[in-house]
Formats: C-alpha cells, structure tokens, sequence
C-alpha cells in the first residue's frame, strides 16, 4: 500500500495512572484522524521482551518512525536499537524539562566517539518523552511537523516483518480504534473476554542497563565490574547486555563506573542515570547525583558498595575494590570530584 505516512507509536506508561492513560489516549485519538499519520499503541518499551508482539510489530514498521513514551529520549532510542529497530536520529523539538538548557548555562561541546550502532536503516526514528508536556495538541502539533519534513514511501507492513509471527499476533497494532476501546473497557470494569484479545500480552516489570553505543567505546570497564553475568560480547567483539535478567533490581553500579556515561537504566530516579542528556561539560544535570551520593561518596564508592550488597544478598562475599576498578578509574573519579567541588555556583 503505497502513501506518504509516518507511523506513530506510542509507548504505554506502566500501570494505569489515569492521567497518563488519559494523555496516550488524547494523543491516539487525536492522531488518528490525522492525515499522513499511522497510528498504534504498545506496552511500555523497556518491558517488552524481545519476541514480544509490541516489538515485533515495531520491527515490522519499514520507514521513518515516531516513538513516544515515558522515558527520556536517549532511553527510548537505544532500548529499540537493543531490540535491532534503527535508523538515523530524527530532531525533535519537544523537550523534557530535564533535558532542557537553561539560557545562562553553558552549551554542552562535549565530542563523542563511540562505536555507533550497526546495520542502520535509511530512516529516521524519532523519539519523544510523553513527559515533555501535559497537552496532547503539543504533541500533535510536532508530530504534524515530523510528517510534513518527510515524505516517506510506505509498503504493506506484513512483508517486512522479521521472523515468523502469526498476522493476528500484529493485527490488533493496526486497529488503534479498537485497542483504545478495549482499554477503555477495562479501565471501567466493563470489559470481556473479546477485550482481553484485543490488548498486546502483558508484560512484567524489568530491570536492566541499556548500553548508548553513540558514547560507549567497548572499554570493557562495565563487563569486569559486573559479577553477575549480565555482560558479554557479541560475534564483533562488541560489549553488549546478554543476560538481561541476571542484573539485580534497583542497582545502577556498573553505570557510575562507565567512563563515557554510556550505561542506562531508563526507570531510575536521578535523570543522568536514566538517560537525561546533561552532560560533564555542560553541567545542565546534577552530576553530585550522578557519580555520588548525598553523603559525599565519590562514583566508585558508591559503585561498590551498591555491588557488594547484591552480592551479600545473593549469597556471596563482597569483593570491595579488589574486583574490577581500574586505577585509572579512580584518578578519573577522584580528579572530577576535585574540579566539581572548585566550581562555583
């Protein structure tokens, strides 16, 4: 089926917040009767697994790509480049609070050479934060933008689709009226056995880093740190998360010892940590939170006792700084805490 589309999925926030639901649906409703616009709704992108039916449907989608959920903007991108949907980075204007640079700061300069993705499309995908703004018509009116900058041609979604999914397995993503319904359904208590159909399979909460590989220079640094398994590398020699589920629920450590920042736990509290853009250089985040605590520890510090917890609780010794942190690290760490504290603010 040949057009001018761009397609637009949005994200689920976890739960049922009534007010988010009630923004995703604003945003849906609205989009769907938007010409030029493909619209459909998924579960939130950090919970889906890799076969999930949300993510092979986003797999399926052949040119330019609008993603929008309830993670910072660098967290979307590289949780879909984890699960092989790529494309070159498209602009987007709607910011986040926390992504946002005051007038007086210093613009952030900082030059990253990292190993970049692999096997990227000629496409865009652009990613928004849901929680850029409380108005769904902001979220519209980018979207109309998006679409009027581009002009892309589209071809029957079923031919693209990698693997061997069942059509049903995707068809309820191009049928956002009815999923929207059966939401509805369930949010007021109304709902059938038929609406339970219509909705993507659930998914459970999860908990794992996601490596931003425009930063990451494949040190290795987080594979030595981590005790547990949840590094390895692939066929290019390339670091990558390979065991997703042995990282411990609620622990950030290998990303306070990353040189680059390039480690993301997109639901954790502090915004460096989960993706926000502020950078060293800049200085537009709050950097005592990202490589300390409020008591004053230093990134290592922190790092290790973090790490040396999940050991206990999993039955092993703690291992302090005789596993995995490299001198160098710590000159590093202790210099930039040095330089931080002579600021003046």
């Amino acid at each position: 089926m040949a057009g001018s589309k761009v397609t637009v999925v949005i994200s689920q926030a976890q739960g049922r917040n009534p007010i988010k639901r009630q923004l995703e649906e604003d945003i849906a409703t609205a989009l769907i009767a938007e010409p030029g616009v493909d619209v459909s709704l998924v579960p939130h992108l950090y919970d889906m697994s890799q076969d999930h039916s949300g993510m092979l449907f986003l797999r399926s989608v052949p040119g330019n790509v609008v993603v929008l959920g309830w993670l910072y903007e660098r967290a979307i991108r590289w949780t879909l480049d984890r699960a092989n949907i790529r494309g070159k980075d498209g602009m987007t204007l709607l910011k986040s609070a926390d992504e946002e640079s005051d007038d007086e700061e210093e613009e952030d300069t900082r030059q990253y050479n990292g190993i970049g993705s692999v096997n990227v499309p000629n496409r865009r995908v652009y990613c928004i934060d849901l929680r850029a703004s409380v108005s769904a018509d902001a979220f519209v009116r980018e979207i109309r933008r998006i679409s009027e900058e581009n002009s892309v041609q589209t071809v029957d979604l079923m031919s693209w689709i990698g693997g061997s999914p069942q059509p049903e397995q995707l068809q309820r993503y191009l049928q956002p009226e009815r999923l929207l319904e059966a939401r509805r359904a369930f949010d007021s208590g109304s709902a059938t056995h038929v609406d339970k159909a219509t909705l993507p399979e659930d998914t459970g909460r999860r908990w794992y880093p996601v490596i931003d590989y425009s930063r990451c220079t494949n040190c290795m640094e987080c594979i030595d740190f981590c005790l547990f398994g949840v590094y390895g590398v692939d066929a290019l020699d390339r670091i990558l998360v390979e065991q997703q589920d042995n990282c411990k629920k609620g622990c950030p450590a290998c990303s306070r010892v990353c040189p680059e920042n390039a480690i993301i736990f997109p639901q954790h509290k502090q915004p460096a940590i989960a993706g926000a853009e502020g950078e060293i250089s800049g200085l537009k985040i709050d950097l005592t939170k990202l490589f300390g605590g409020d008591s004053g520890e230093s990134a290592v510090e922190m790092a290790i006792k973090e790490r040396d917890r999940e050991l206990i609780l999993d039955g092993r010794e703690a291992v302090g700084m005789s596993v995995g942190i490299k001198q160098k690290i710590r000159e590093e760490m202790d210099q930039l805490i040095a330089d931080l504290d002579a600021l003046e603010f």
